[in-house]
């Protein structure tokens, strides 16, 4: 037993803690990942779009990874914002306007979106006016893809970004040493409570990220069917 689990009875509950949260945080990173890709994939498929598949690297860091994620939603942002641009040079306002009317019905919306990328793909199915009406009309882009991505920015710049992703196959000692330095009760307590308040608000915002893109994913399948 180390000095410091005399000292401090309850450093191995807290370590185990510590292990806990990390992992929670890996898999939610994960699955962010997975839907990520999943959503580019739509994209890709069927708007035209060459987004780059992207896989967590378990040598690089956990701020890294969460780099690795803003880098490729801020891309998919850009994408669905030059999609709106096209819609708006190639509508007559009015019929643009409607696009974002709520009361407006979304097959309309959907019929008045074909027509465009009828014209910018060449060729085009209603499932891409669907895709397209889906990410622009929602609150996709404006409030649940932002605030992932600022929690994302929040943990990478915290004492969690610069633990490897692989530090859980190294042991207890190589995790505390990665996070803290040291192994002492005060900072582990305060790397428990960093985890907890991050990882809380983290899995809230991905879950509502992760629904978002379902949303979509599902629709289209659908329309394939």
């Amino acid at each position: 037993m180390a000095l410091s689990d005399l000292l401090y009875p309850d450093n191995p509950k807290r370590r185990q803690e510590l292990i806990q949260l990390h992992q929670e945080l890996l898999d939610c990173m994960s699955t962010n990942f997975r839907a990520t890709n999943e959503l580019a994939g739509v994209l890709n498929e069927h708007l035209g779009c060459t987004i780059t598949r992207i896989q967590m690297r378990e040598s690089s860091t956990v701020k890294e990874n969460c780099d690795i994620i803003i880098q490729v939603i801020s891309e998919i942002q850009h994408q669905v914002q030059k999609i709106d641009s096209n819609l708006k040079e190639k509508l007559e306002p009015v019929l643009y306007q409607k696009l974002y009317d709520i009361k407006e019905p979304e097959l309309e919306k959907i019929a008045i979106a074909h027509k465009v990328f009828s014209i910018l793909l060449g060729e085009a199915t209603s499932t891409a006016a669907m895709v397209a009406i889906k990410l622009l009309s929602s609150n996709f882009i404006t409030l649940t893809v932002s605030k992932l991505v600022s929690l994302l920015a929040q943990i990478g710049a915290s004492v969690l970004g610069g633990v490897t992703i692989t530090i859980l196959g190294l042991g207890i000692e190589m995790i505390l040493h990665a996070i803290l330095g040291a192994v002492e009760r005060n900072q582990l307590l305060a790397a428990v409570r960093s985890y907890e308040k991050h990882l809380a608000e983290f899995k809230g915002s991905s879950e509502k990220y992760q629904c978002a893109i379902r949303e979509v994913t599902s629709l289209v399948r659908q329309q394939v069917q």
